[in-house]
């Protein structure tokens, strides 16, 4: 992985965001959104293959990582505004954005809110939010907030990995960021069971590829199908076999799809 810049930012209402950026700095721009309750770590196996085609960037969201301070009202808009906070700083007009999970929410809300800066967009294993999303199996739901320590982190590993991943959970980047409080924890839970893009969907306009993997028990592959018919002209690739954490077990196919998808995106814009 080339040497990551790391940055310290205010957003708009002071709090402070931690950056990265790594990647020609002349190359088009790619903010890469985490999943709930993640920091930029979420990214750290997986950026270095984006590094050679784009100037990729992340940042901790509020109550992870570099980016600590006192949490008010907290929203996928919220976040999506943190991250044209991110934009401004770096001088970035219009970036692609790959957003992940709660991620995949945030991205939702960005090429809503600021369709001027989102020159395309990725949406990994997420949801549209509120009553038409598909729900997770009630017994995981339940089994995720009964289990603790070492049970709650392999639940979590196996809802994100097949068996015939190798790499065991104590290495995994996604299964969330050890250093967050409680309250910090609670909040971010609280802004991706909040999220209800669903009404506003047909108003993205950025060209779209929905990617999901079809055993995906965290969150329900039946969403992606939902996000592709909200969203006008978009494009759906269902990964055979993929958990919530395919996008990085299955990197190999899902990785190149992606730079495939942006680099044909921008060409055409």
């Amino acid at each position: 992985m080339e040497t990551m810049q790391v940055d310290r930012i205010s957003a708009r209402d002071g709090f402070p965001l931690e950056v990265q950026v790594s990647g020609p700095a002349d190359a088009p721009a790619l903010l890469l959104l985490q999943g709930q309750s993640n920091s930029h770590e979420w990214w750290d196996d997986l950026r270095g293959d984006f590094e050679a085609d784009f100037r990729t960037i992340t940042f901790d969201y509020r109550g992870t990582g570099g980016s600590r301070g006192e949490l008010g009202e907290l929203s996928t808009a919220s976040f999506a505004d943190d991250a044209v906070d991110v934009l401004d700083h770096l001088g970035v007009d219009r970036a692609a954005v790959y957003g992940t999970s709660m991620g995949g929410r945030i991205t939702q809300m960005l090429a809503l809110n600021h369709p001027e800066r989102v020159s395309a967009i990725v949406l990994g294993c997420t949801s549209p939010g509120g009553p038409h999303a598909v729900k997770r199996p009630r017994e995981v739901g339940q089994a995720l907030a009964r289990l603790r320590g070492d049970e709650h982190t392999q639940y979590l590993f196996d809802l994100f990995y097949t068996p015939e991943w190798t790499v065991s959970a104590e290495y995994s980047k996604m299964l969330g960021d050890d250093t967050m409080t409680t309250a910090e924890s609670s909040a971010h839970l609280r802004i991706s069971a909040n999220h209800n893009a669903w009404d506003r969907l047909p108003e993205i306009f950025a060209p779209t590829l929905i990617m999901h993997g079809d055993a995906d028990r965290m969150n329900p592959v039946g969403n992606a199908q939902i996000l592709h018919d909200r969203i006008p002209d978009s494009q759906l690739r269902i990964l055979p076999e993929g958990r919530h954490g395919f996008f990085e077990e299955f990197a190999e196919v899902v990785t190149p799809a992606v730079i495939r998808f942006l680099t044909e995106s921008l060409r055409q814009s």
